[in-house]
């Protein structure tokens, strides 16, 4: 599992690579800790699932309790450019109801500001 993190603004960009499903999540969630860890002022994320070609429902429980997570500390989390399989998967479930989607990561960005 390819995660990436960095900082913009204060903001904090999660770059999640290839699909978030049941084989990935563990890491993702590790991997979001130990940043989270390191970072502990960062508040509001961007995560942006360009590189994400598939997501399965693990995938996207895990997407809902890092919002949950998120939410609990006072901040925000906002999804960035959302492909059209997983796309088909917040439909479907109507998650795109519980998460603010931006069509790239500088509009989610902005959203903050």
């Amino acid at each position: 599992m390819q995660v990436t993190f960095s900082k913009d603004r204060g903001i904090g960009v999660v770059r999640v690579g290839k699909a978030l499903t049941a084989a990935t999540v563990d890491a993702f969630r590790d991997q979001l800790a130990d940043w989270q860890e390191v970072e502990p002022g960062v508040k509001n994320y961007v995560v942006d699932l360009e590189m994400v070609d598939f997501l399965d429902s693990a995938g996207l429980g895990a997407l809902i309790a890092m919002l949950k997570r998120v939410s609990e500390k006072g901040g925000d989390m906002k999804i960035a450019n959302l492909q059209k399989k997983p796309r088909m998967v917040f439909e479907i479930t109507r998650a795109y109801k519980v998460f603010e989607i931006y069509d790239t990561v500088e509009d989610a960005l902005k959203a903050y500001l």
